[in-house]
């Protein structure tokens, strides 16, 4: 949940997951739309079908037990070296290297290198050379909090810093910050059509490969044009949701209809009760227009 993310904002998030889901047990039962569900609003949802994956193999492969060797933990789906290494060294003390963007800073100010100089296999080199090999659960989480609260990319706090006397860019550091270029994001136009009647919502499955990815959402207002006329228009809005590099400029029409209409179409869609629709996953700019229906 924090890769992209911040603390804050994940917090609310990790702590309905580990309440609905505190074992890898109970993990392993869960549908791939019980897991989007939790993570409705939460955004990359990759990283949400990513546990789905890795809990189906965790259960085929390893009998339902979380693989111990940092080989096994690289082939789980969203895990990756730094990741695997912060696994080995929290969960099971086994001393790793890790390299986020806080790690890359505060090895590179230690030993006064230029971080854009170095090449990432040089990078994983340093980091290797700091591991702790005799408390590799303090030195690992450490690292990171250093870097996230003292070790900050502008104005870090040298004097706050535990380990101020071992580094030679302590007090020395420049801050030159990087003109950030503007850059226009590309706009996605939707036209989805919102049909409801007095306790259902009707959505699709999306499953085409994109940005809501096995989401629940309204169908495209196209595909429904021969039913529409059917459906009394309640409303029509215009949604921006902002995305980290795209902007979704949404039309979103609503309609009320008097039955639970069939659809005929090659999609997979639901009549949603609107007392369950908390159990699907959908997008956040979608969720919020259900929530104020």
């Amino acid at each position: 949940m924090l890769q992209q993310t911040q603390v804050k904002t994940a917090t609310p998030y990790f702590k309905n997951f580990i309440k609905k889901y505190p074992t890898q047990k109970k993990l392993s039962e869960a549908t791939e739309d019980q897991i989007l569900a939790l993570w409705s609003g939460l955004g990359f949802y990759r990283r949400a079908r990513n546990i789905f994956k890795t809990k189906e193999i965790i259960k085929e492969k390893y009998n339902n037990r979380f693989p111990k060797k940092f080989h096994q933990l690289l082939e789980l789906p969203g895990i990756g070296k730094s990741t695997a290494g912060a696994i080995m060294s929290l969960a099971y003390q086994n001393p790793h290297p890790i390299l986020d963007g806080n790690v890359k800073r505060v090895i590179t100010r230690l030993v006064n290198k230029n971080i854009d100089l170095l090449k990432e296999s040089q990078l994983w080199d340093l980091s290797s050379q700091f591991v702790n090999k005799e408390n590799c659960f303090a030195y690992t989480q450490g690292i990171m909090d250093l870097g996230a609260t003292v070790c900050t990319p502008t104005n870090p706090s040298c004097k706050d810093c535990p380990v101020q006397n071992q580094c030679m860019s302590a007090f020395n550091i420049i801050n030159n910050k990087k003109r950030k270029v503007a850059q226009l994001k590309k706009v996605i136009p939707m036209n989805l059509s919102l049909i409801q009647t007095e306790d259902s919502l009707l959505l699709v499955k999306n499953e085409a490969s994109s940005i809501w990815k096995n989401l629940w959402i309204p169908f495209e207002s196209r595909s429904l044009e021969s039913y529409t006329n059917s459906f009394k228009l309640t409303s029509s809005q215009k949604i921006q949701h902002e995305l980290t590099h795209r902007r979704l400029n949404i039309k979103l029409n609503t309609y009320i209809s008097t039955n639970e209409s069939e659809i005929k179409t090659n999609k997979k869609y639901k009549w949603i009760k609107k007392d369950r629709i908390n159990e699907y996953g959908l997008p956040k700019p979608i969720s919020k227009v259900i929530n104020e229906l």
